[in-house]
């Protein structure tokens, strides 16, 4: 015989097993396959929309990704408009002390690129704009006072 592999007469369906058994290890067939079931898109918490209201759950401390160090000062928010929960930046010095437990905090994306996190914050993807319906940057140069509910 003068062909290379030596496959018998019936052995179109171990061939066909192999061939299957290793297209899973191809990149570009797992990408194929992601793309079908939907997988290649990162999930948007906020659904599509610019903006969205949450309410605050807890006050934490983020550590900052090498080779930066320093904790970034977050909240956990639980959405309003479907309950899911995340965690956000309370942006620039001292923003922190004017966001209580159970405020009502407007949160939009951070602006990393395709939807992901901002620099050195693993997973943190949103910051706080609003608190109580009151800008945060006015809140921090004292221009407004934070009603109390």
């Amino acid at each position: 015989m003068g062909c290379l592999i030596m496959a018998g007469e019936f052995a179109a369906k171990s061939l066909q097993k192999k061939r299957k058994k290793w297209r899973k290890k191809d990149r570009k067939h797992q990408k194929k396959i992601k793309m079908k079931m939907g997988q290649d898109k990162k999930e948007d918490l906020l659904h599509g929309s610019p903006q969205a209201k949450g309410i605050v759950i807890e006050k934490r401390g983020v550590t900052a990704k090498q080779p930066n160090s320093g904790i970034r000062k977050c909240v956990r928010v639980q959405l309003i408009k479907n309950g899911k929960q995340l965690t956000a930046l309370a942006p620039k010095d001292g923003a922190i002390k004017f966001i209580d437990e159970h405020d009502e905090v407007t949160l939009e994306g951070i602006g990393g690129a395709q939807g992901g996190p901002k620099g050195d914050l693993w997973g943190v993807k949103y910051r706080v704009t609003h608190v109580n319906g009151i800008a945060l940057e006015m809140l921090r140069k004292g221009k407004k006072d934070k009603v109390k509910r």
